[in-house]
């Protein structure tokens, strides 16, 4: 039995598929991750596509930013199963986290996301 966490990155255009292929660099081919674009959807479409990327697994959905169609249609899919969550804002940072902490539960996983992407965003040069 995998009772490992599958991760579903949601968002605009390209920007899941190029998250995904700079988590592969990093992380290699292990990481539970699919890549999801709302490009060509509506919101019926991206909901199918959503639930085929979920399944029937648990699942955290990352999605790009909290107020677009990515984040809508993610926390709709997540109030009708009861083992999805959504993270919003996503980072690279937080992704390649989740690829090696997909054995956590899925709040957990959920909240360690949401604290390693806060923490990966600062100024550095100054």
């Amino acid at each position: 039995m995998n009772d490992l966490l599958t991760g579903v990155i949601v968002a605009h255009t390209d920007v899941a598929a190029a998250l995904l292929a700079a988590v592969r660099a990093i992380a290699g081919e292990d990481h539970g991750l699919v890549a999801v674009s709302n490009r060509g959807y509506d919101r019926d479409g991206l909901t199918a596509a959503l639930e085929t990327a979920v399944g029937g697994r648990s699942a955290v959905v990352f999605t790009d930013m909290a107020g677009g169609s990515c984040a809508h249609t993610a926390v709709a899919l997540a109030h009708a199963k009861g083992n999805v969550k959504v993270v919003t804002g996503v980072n690279l940072a937080m992704l390649v986290d989740f690829a090696f902490h997909r054995g956590l539960p899925l709040e957990e996983a959920a909240r360690r996301a949401v604290e390693i992407g806060r923490n990966a965003v600062g100024v550095v040069a100054r």
